[in-house]
């Protein structure tokens, strides 16, 4: 199996395409680049753009995992769904299926958050429904991180200091999310 992670520091921290290779045993290959968004992914005059335009043309992959920035689906919610199903078409004329990593909200009572001016229920609420929207609308398949973060949010520790990142902990069970959908 060959999996392609689209994503951010979010995919990349704590080494979490490593440990969802070693889940799945499949091949698990990353474009990252910390704040990046699908837009760019699709940009063929980006690096990163280039690469992954480039790989979903000229090799075979079973599934795509595509990840927006962090607040991307809320903030700039059109241009996440525009995006998203502009990939998602790419990914089935390669014969992959994509898979939305639906990321979560920033850590119940941080800094980080507050500097959002949302609430953490509210975050993660706005979150959930641009993911399944997105997943929805494009006929994909979804690997719900964030719905699994707001159900441990009070029993876990699952984020890095800076309140939205994940710790190791929270880039394991991202890995799981993921690797219980792609065996699925």
């Amino acid at each position: 199996m060959r999996i392609l992670m689209l994503g951010n520091s979010f995919t990349s921290t704590n080494h979490m395409p490593d440990i969802l290779a070693k889940l799945t045993g499949a091949e698990v290959v990353q474009h990252t680049r910390g704040g990046a968004r699908l837009a760019e992914q699709l940009n063929p005059k980006t690096k990163m753009g280039k690469r992954t335009q480039e790989a979903l043309q000229s090799q075979k992959w079973d599934f795509v995992i595509l990840q927006e920035m962090s607040n991307g689906p809320i903030s700039s919610k059109k241009s996440f769904l525009e995006n998203a199903g502009k990939l998602c078409e790419q990914i089935r004329e390669n014969g992959a299926k994509p898979v939305f990593y639906a990321t979560w909200a920033y850590q119940r009572e941080g800094k980080k958050l507050e500097t959002f001016g949302m609430d953490y229920d509210e975050m993660y609420q706005q979150m959930y429904e641009a993911y399944h929207q997105a997943a929805e609308g494009n006929h994909a398949l979804i690997a719900d991180v964030g719905k699994k973060f707001y159900e441990l949010s009070d029993k876990e520790d699952l984020y890095a200091d800076d309140g939205c990142h994940p710790n190791e902990k929270g880039s394991y069970i991202a890995a799981e999310v993921i690797a219980e959908v792609v065996l699925n």
